[in-house]
């Protein structure tokens, strides 16, 4: 098997699954897909187990695989791991700065850049301010991963961002929620650049409870409209 073909095919449908362009419970025929991507099944069957394992695909042996469905219970048991293994690695990541502040350069750029981002939210338009601040987001994620020495903890962290990312849309439906996520990764990068740990986790603790409170709203409101918690979430037009 080419461990590069499957490499790609794994990156390609993580991409399209992460932007809801293969919306939840999509299904996913290994013959379909490796016709598309010019691949045979071996390396398409990689990918998809690989995506299991990261809970964006339900994958069961003798049937064909389908994108994980978004339901309240997943996002809730998703947020609650989260919620202990993240604010664990910013305490890490702090206590770790004190010692060796060039691994807090990252962070530094960061909250200067979202400084930027909070002068200019009320007249650039919410697709550059969107595009912007996920792009800011994902480096703050990315380098708490990068500077976390405990490495399980770490690769942990990085395999569930994938379910995270297919979650932005509804978290960020909510038109006041960016400002306010703002505001939380910049408390967040303070308390790291300011060596405190326990206000570094406290902060993330925080975040993550808010992303979750915003997000189940979003869904509670689509369920309502819909009578299921198995619900299409691509968004609108």
């Amino acid at each position: 098997m080419s461990r590069g073909k499957s490499e790609a095919v794994y990156d390609q449908l993580k991409a399209q699954i992460q932007s809801l362009q293969l919306p939840p419970g999509a299904k996913l025929s290994e013959v379909l897909i490796g016709e598309q991507v010019g691949a045979s099944r071996t390396p398409v069957r990689e990918a998809i187990r690989r995506l299991a394992r990261e809970g964006l695909v339900d994958f069961r042996p003798g049937e064909i695989a389908q994108v994980a469905s978004i339901s309240l219970s997943r996002v809730r048991a998703l947020f609650e791991f989260r919620m202990v293994l993240e604010p664990a690695a910013a305490r890490m990541v702090t206590l770790d700065g004190i010692a060796r502040p060039e691994l807090l350069e990252p962070f530094r750029r960061i909250a200067v850049e979202l400084g930027e981002v909070a002068a200019i939210l009320d007249t650039a338009s919410r697709e550059e301010l969107v595009a912007r601040f996920y792009e800011l987001t994902e480096r703050f994620d990315q380098s708490v991963i990068a500077a976390c020495h405990n490495e399980p903890l770490a690769m942990t962290i990085a395999d569930q961002r994938g379910q995270t990312a297919r979650l932005r849309g509804i978290s960020h439906a909510d038109p006041g929620r960016l400002s306010r996520s703002l505001d939380e990764h910049q408390r967040m990068c303070e308390a790291i650049l300011s060596g405190d740990p326990d206000a570094a986790a406290r902060e993330l603790s925080y975040h993550l409870t808010e992303s979750l409170r915003t997000i189940i709203n979003g869904l509670t409101s689509s369920i309502a409209g819909t009578g299921s918690l198995e619900i299409d979430i691509r968004p609108s037009a």
